[in-house]
């Protein structure tokens, strides 16, 4: 244990991967067979009102997420971890150039890179590893007999906190604030963005954008070809 490393912390949907893993594995689980179709048409109308712009994102993750908890219950965990694998190995270079690159360039300074996401623990420990983690923490689902989700998530409430899971890993991985860094895109990540000495809201929604303005926080914007910062 390094009791004097620097951290640097990331949110990973949306921050790294140009979408979202959960995303990416609820759709290969419907389309495999492992959840059902009517998953998809549950939130399918959320997803082309988001696509036209004439909803939000937020509204159209929700219901994906509200399908998805009403029916994972019962899925064989041995599937669960095995699209996982294959959602990775399909989209797992679907990343950010700007976050991609500040990855390499703080792992080779000596950053105990730290991941705080929402997506599965068992997706993020396949993605985020490929990227030079140190450490991941996400949702962790409960498994019942014969090894099938019981459709809870284990300590829900700590993970939702990511404040809280930044400061417990500080604390036991022995890190320091000093010159730490963070990176998030949505307002789930402002709780951990104001611990770090320099916070970063990459392509931030509008709620995450106004806190920053309003906290002279670091905004950068990726788009097509061009990083640039507001």
């Amino acid at each position: 244990m390094n009791t004097h490393q620097r951290v640097a912390i990331f949110d990973v949907d949306g921050t790294i991967f140009r979408s979202s893993l959960l995303i990416g594995l609820v759709e290969k689980m419907v389309e495999s067979g492992v959840l059902p179709a009517s998953v998809k048409q549950a939130y399918e109308g959320e997803y082309h009102r988001w696509l036209d712009r004439t909803g939000g994102y937020s509204e159209y993750i929700n219901a994906l997420m509200d399908a998805y908890y009403a029916n994972i219950k019962g899925v064989h965990y041995g599937d669960f971890a095995e699209l996982s694998k294959q959602v990775v190995a399909d989209q797992g270079d679907h990343t950010y150039r700007y976050t991609r690159d500040l990855l390499k360039k703080l792992k080779k300074e000596g950053y105990f890179l730290l991941a705080v996401s929402h997506s599965p623990k068992t997706i993020l420990d396949q993605f985020c590893p490929r990227l030079g983690f140190d450490k991941t923490y996400g949702m962790i689902y409960e498994i019942g007999p014969e090894d099938r989700l019981t459709g809870e998530v284990v300590d829900k409430h700590f993970i939702l906190n990511k404040a809280y899971i930044v400061k417990r890993a500080i604390e036991k991985e022995g890190l320091i604030f000093k010159e730490s860094i963070g990176v998030g895109d949505t307002e789930s990540d402002i709780s951990f963005l104001e611990l770090v000495e320099n916070p970063i809201c990459f392509n931030p929604n509008a709620h995450l954008y106004r806190h920053a303005k309003i906290n002279n926080w670091k905004i950068v914007v990726e788009r097509k070809d061009v990083i640039y910062e507001l």
